[in-house]
């Protein structure tokens, strides 16, 4: 998918530097002595796993297991997150990647939970899922250019068939390898957010 918003100035700093440390981190894992470490540190793991620590619910939005699912992250945090940081500001827009990635943490410990799973968790996916929802919450008729298929659509549908994708695939066990229930964490958090903000006059959309 592309998407172009013409006259708009360079990357804002919070997606820059949240694509910067991304990959910093990934090569911190991969190159140093020390990355098994810090990525068994930084995983998110169940509540009721002897390696769970709190700071899990952070630390994992800026791990990834390999370069394309950072690629991929990065890239749409970094296709819509712009939009996002210069009409929200960068503060708020902050506020909004950490909370979602957080909530999603929270969902995702939680179906751990009642599954007895005992997997880890990483990637940025539930906060960059946020951020295609503000998206298409405060853009809903932009229109969104799909790669596969390479088709045009409106980005209120891209993210309605997106999130129905990701709930079918979670509750019927489909690529059990990915964290579905985090990403519809991260958009669940986010739509409470801009609702609050929208409600309290914080943000008009």
């Amino acid at each position: 998918m592309e998407y172009r918003r013409y006259g708009m100035p360079g990357t804002p700093p919070v997606v820059k530097n949240l694509i910067i440390i991304n990959v910093l981190m990934l090569m911190a894992v991969k190159l140093l002595p020390i990355g098994r470490l810090i990525y068994a540190w930084g995983a998110l793991y169940p509540v009721e796993s002897e390696m769970f620590h709190s700071w899990q619910a952070v630390s994992y939005m800026f791990l990834h297991a390999d370069f394309s699912h950072l690629f991929f992250n990065m890239f749409a945090l970094w296709m819509f997150g712009r939009t996002l940081e210069y009409e929200l500001g960068s503060k708020r827009f902050l506020t909004y990647y950490m909370v979602c990635g957080v909530g999603a943490a929270l969902i995702q410990m939680l179906v751990c939970w009642l599954e007895g799973s005992v997997a880890s968790t990483v990637g940025a996916s539930g906060a960059v899922f946020g951020i295609l929802l503000a998206f298409g919450m405060m853009h809903p008729n932009n229109i969104i250019m799909l790669m596969f298929p390479p088709i045009p659509l409106k980005a209120k549908w891209f993210v309605i068939i997106y999130g129905l994708i990701e709930l079918f695939a979670g509750v019927s066990g489909r690529m059990d390898n990915v964290a579905h229930f985090a990403h519809l964490g991260g958009m669940i958090w986010g739509w409470l957010l801009l609702r609050y903000w929208k409600k309290t006059g914080k943000i008009f959309y």
